[in-house]
């Protein structure tokens, strides 16, 4: 063991020196030298202290960067651009958007359009939470422009995914492992929520509750730093008219418990439908034999359409949410047809039923069809418009003393929870957001009530369902995590003996001679899998010569108990293996022969990653 510390310690001294060579030939900056020496000089808990710390420096103002540079275009766009109508307005600025971030996509970043949080979900289980560089600045530019223009979407998830991929390029540049790159990846994240809310505790349960889900660890200080760094750059630089942001709130009473869990049964139903509305959109633009600027034509003109008819469907929509908690919703019918009407309390309770129904076709619309964004705050969005809904039908239905403020706030928690399948996230960014922590009974009873009803109708979000089911993300199954991580290509043994189904037994013992395996595959003369043979099935004939030339290997092969398919996952392939109880089995690709899998060979892969991942 010293022997090992010491070769480890001249491995980092020449590194260090490797790095200082580069740098005075230009190819290294100066900080990224200090940072190697005390990676060097720092105990491995000390070093991710201090990296949790720049991660959540660098997220944080990433995603400070990208609420300012919205804050702005939206502010030019609706202070120095004159437009003779508000209408034109409305109709020219998120068809732009949406349709600038396509052909940004297409010509500047090359057709590389993977997006959301299901991206860093992919890259944690099968890139060993590498995540291209690209993404450290590509998602703030498109979402700049998709929400900043009007875009029906939100700013979290491209924030989450910065905050991702600079964690991640951080713990490449500085060569730390597969745990240490997690950790600072799901650190860049949740900095990157904490900065977008200022809410570092809600950063944390993100980070929890959605990216590390599968994944075992127990760092957690570096997790919290960077949360910390993140909400103070929020804090400190962010006005308040950016952030996320309620004051104005009702004590809490427990006579409103009933209003509490009837919202929270109408905020689940209300998820599920934006759920399957989302994923219908998504369907119906994929399924379209268009290109992808005609896609993203369409989507910005029906967008476009929606905010005409609906104003508050504009951009990211927080500003209509705090006017509705604020008791100001006449000011949200301004700029829409409604203003034409005497406004009334059926007219608010149309205007919002509306408002809590067209939400997710735009915000699909923007998302599927070219823009980028995520579905975090349109959740929160629609979840305040349904709380003063139901708010106003209780009233309408003769129920006195209905807690209007109270319920737009925690109908935000429970639309977020049953759309984004994170409860406790939505209960402490909501408590953070509004100074509320006097709410957190009414936040648990909407939230989980919503959440659980979500899992009935799907025990995985229906947004990452898909690769879930392909075994390309991580879920709470965690020997099927390990699993899906092994790649079956690499554990095909492909130094195997063949023979030709037309030989006979005498060419079949001097295969023997020659090779050190117990099991052999038989191939046609197209090299098409037709049978296997073990040295069980010839051990009491091999040593009797009258047969050699007389019996055929089409008479001493046999069927393979199973067959796996190259393409098959390993998962799949260890299920077969149970069911046939046996520890070899031949792989083909499109019946061709390619070599035999071992089950012990599996389970050797599978022991090293369990030590790595755990």
């Amino acid at each position: 063991m010293s022997q090992f510390k010491t070769i480890r310690k001249y491995h980092s001294f020449f590194k260090f020196k490797r790095d200082f060579e580069r740098y005075s030939l230009g190819k290294v900056r100066s900080y990224e030298i200090i940072i190697h020496w005390l990676h060097k000089v720092l105990s491995r808990s000390q070093f991710l202290i201090l990296s949790g710390i720049l991660v959540g420096l660098g997220a944080g103002m990433a995603g400070v960067v990208l609420k300012v540079l919205v804050h702005y275009i939206h502010y030019f766009i609706t202070h120095k651009v004159y437009f003779s109508t508000q209408i034109i307005f409305y109709a020219v600025f998120p068809f732009l958007g949406i349709v600038l971030t396509t052909m940004l996509v297409i010509w500047g970043f090359k057709g590389q359009s993977r997006k959301g949080i299901g991206l860093i979900l992919h890259e944690i289980a099968q890139n060993s939470s590498l995540i291209p560089p690209v993404k450290m600045y590509s998602q703030i530019m498109q979402s700049a422009i998709t929400v900043g223009l009007g875009g029906s979407a939100g700013l979290e998830s491209p924030i989450a995914v910065t905050g991702a991929a600079i964690g991640s390029n951080y713990a490449r540049n500085y060569h730390l492992g597969y745990k240490e790159r997690t950790l600072l990846l799901a650190a860049g994240a949740t900095s990157g929520i904490a900065a977008a809310f200022n809410a570092p505790i809600a950063g944390v349960m993100f980070a929890f509750e959605i990216l590390l889900t599968g994944v075992v660890f127990s760092d957690f200080i570096p997790l919290i730093l960077a949360a910390v760094c993140g909400s103070l750059l929020s804090k400190v630089i962010l006005q308040e008219e950016v952030l996320f942001h309620f004051e104005t709130r009702q004590p809490f009473n427990y006579h409103n418990v009933p209003f509490y869990i009837g919202l929270g049964l109408l905020s689940a139903l209300y998820a599920r439908y934006f759920i399957v509305i989302s994923q219908r959109v998504e369907h119906f633009i994929k399924g379209l034999q268009w290109s992808v600027l005609q896609k993203a034509i369409l989507g910005g003109l029906i967008v476009s359409a929606l905010c005409v008819l609906m104003p508050p469907l504009f951009g990211e929509g927080y500003t209509s949410v705090k006017l509705l908690a604020g008791g100001h919703s006449d000011e949200i019918i301004q700029n829409s047809f409604f203003r034409y009407i005497p406004t009334q309390n059926w007219i608010l309770l149309l205007f919002t039923g509306c408002i809590c129904l067209l939400k997710v076709f735009a915000t699909a619309f923007t998302i599927h069809s070219g823009g980028n964004g995520g579905n975090f705050a349109p959740s929160l969005f629609a979840g305040g418009f349904l709380g003063y809904f139901f708010a106003l039908l209780c009233t309408h239905l003769g129920f006195h003393d209905v807690p209007f403020t109270n319920l737009v706030i925690v109908g935000m928690a429970g639309v977020m929870s049953g759309v984004m399948y994170a409860p406790l996230t939505a209960i402490f960014l909501i408590a953070e957001a509004s100074s509320g922590y006097d709410l957190f009974i009414p936040l648990m009873i909407v939230s989980t009530t919503s959440f659980l009803l979500a899992k009935w109708f799907s025990p995985i979000s229906p947004e990452l369902k898909h690769l879930a089911d392909k075994g390309k993300i991580f879920t709470r199954a965690h020997d099927k995590n390990i699993l899906s991580v092994l790649k079956l290509e690499e554990l095909v043994e492909k130094d195997i003996q063949r023979i030709s189904s037309g030989e006979t037994l005498r060419q079949l013992i001097e295969l023997v001679k020659e090779g050190h395996r117990n099991i052999i595959g038989v191939v046609g003369p197209d090299g098409r899998l037709d049978g296997v043979i073990t040295l069980d099935d010839i051990r009491q004939i091999m040593f009797t010569p009258s047969l050699y030339d007389t019996m055929s290997i089409r008479q001493l092969m046999k069927a393979p108990l199973a067959v796996i398919d190259i393409r098959d996952n390993v998962a799949d392939v260890i299920n077969k293996f149970d069911e046939v109880h046996t520890w070899n089995l031949p792989v083909t690709d499109e019946g061709r022969l390619v070599g035999f899998v071992s089950k012990s060979g599996i389970l050797n892969q599978y022991r090293l990653l369990l030590q790595e991942y755990s």
